[in-house]
């Protein structure tokens, strides 16, 4: 089987779980090929967590998941050590960031630190206690969610660390037949089985990593990043990672599409995923602008290159 056919059947399998989200489980693939993490902003209900129980089961992977609230404390999350009186030394007791996709729910409910010292591992890829780092598993993904409706008790993340997140994406309702096919039961998460190892999974990373990218497709990232920073409703436009992150999703974007090189399309079709939240209002009634809008805007406007084949070959 071909790797990007083992991608493909990770895909087939999260479909037995998710009904009618076709686009969310590709683009969550692709972010997870990229090596970033992922936040979805969406209302509570809508298979957030069945979506994250399910990736991990079809890629053979631990997963462990935190509901965060106000008295979850950074301990919690990276661990802690306790005195041992028989070996008379401390002992690191693993926190439940020790996994390899970790299921953040609800992570603007909790305290900026607590928010932080997760946030630290992502970027690391470390736990540090007492003075001695310890790597988490790999791979590694965060998969963290919010609900944009309700303000009461949360904290906002600030823009430094929405930015560590690959993509920002938002489920949404499911159509009326595919609700009509959840009340039936035929959503079946216990039928996920194991498509590939961890093991497998870092060879697959390799080969999305490993996509040809044109000049031209270079230029046309970087083009659509300077529109984001000169832009006259924005103050802030996309960062040098939110560009990195563009052009790593493009790639694993034209892996799951069983091409070797990027197209503009590519580019495009995860436009909002990365940008969106990282794209700063002038306003306040900016800021009540759905994402799509702006950076819809930009993506209309800023000019795609013709030439797009991979190493001299044409699609």
């Amino acid at each position: 089987m071909k790797e990007y056919e083992k991608a493909l059947a990770v895909i087939t399998e999260i479909k037995k779980a998710v009904l009618g989200k076709d686009e969310c489980i590709a683009k969550c693939v692709a972010a997870i090929l990229a090596g970033g993490h992922i936040l979805l902003n969406d209302i509570p209900g809508v298979g957030k967590t069945t979506l994250a129980v399910a990736l991990a089961r079809a890629m053979s992977l631990q997963s462990g998941r935190v509901q965060f609230t106000p008295d979850v404390m950074p301990a919690d999350i990276v661990g802690f050590s306790v005195y041992k009186k028989e070996s008379d030394r401390l002992e690191y007791q693993p926190g439940s960031i020790m996994c390899n996709i970790f299921l953040a729910d609800e992570l603007n409910r909790t305290s900026p630190k607590t928010q932080s010292a997760l946030l630290e591992v992502m970027e690391e890829g470390q736990v540090t206690v007492d003075g001695v780092s310890r790597p988490v598993p790999e791979p590694f993904v965060v998969i963290a969610t919010q609900n944009p409706f309700g303000s009461a008790g949360t904290q906002l993340m600030p823009e430094s660390q929405l930015d560590r997140f690959m993509i920002c994406m938002t489920m949404g309702y499911p159509a009326p037949a595919e609700e009509l096919a959840i009340l039936r039961g035929e959503h079946k998460e216990q039928a996920v089985q194991p498509q590939i190892t961890a093991a497998e999974l870092l060879t697959l990373k390799a080969a999305a990593e490993a996509v040809y990218v044109k000049d031209e497709v270079y230029d046309y990232a970087v083009r659509l990043a300077q529109r984001t920073r000169n832009h006259e409703a924005l103050a802030l436009g996309l960062s040098p990672r939110g560009t990195l992150c563009l052009i790593a999703m493009a790639k694993a974007l034209a892996f799951l599409r069983q091409r070797e090189f990027v197209a503009p399309q590519d580019v495009a079709d995860i436009g909002v995923d990365v940008m969106g939240h990282r794209r700063v209002p002038k306003s306040r009634i900016g800021a009540r602008n759905r994402p799509e809008d702006v950076v819809g805007q930009i993506l209309r406007e800023v000019k795609r290159p013709s030439v797009f084949g991979g190493k001299g070959k044409q699609p």
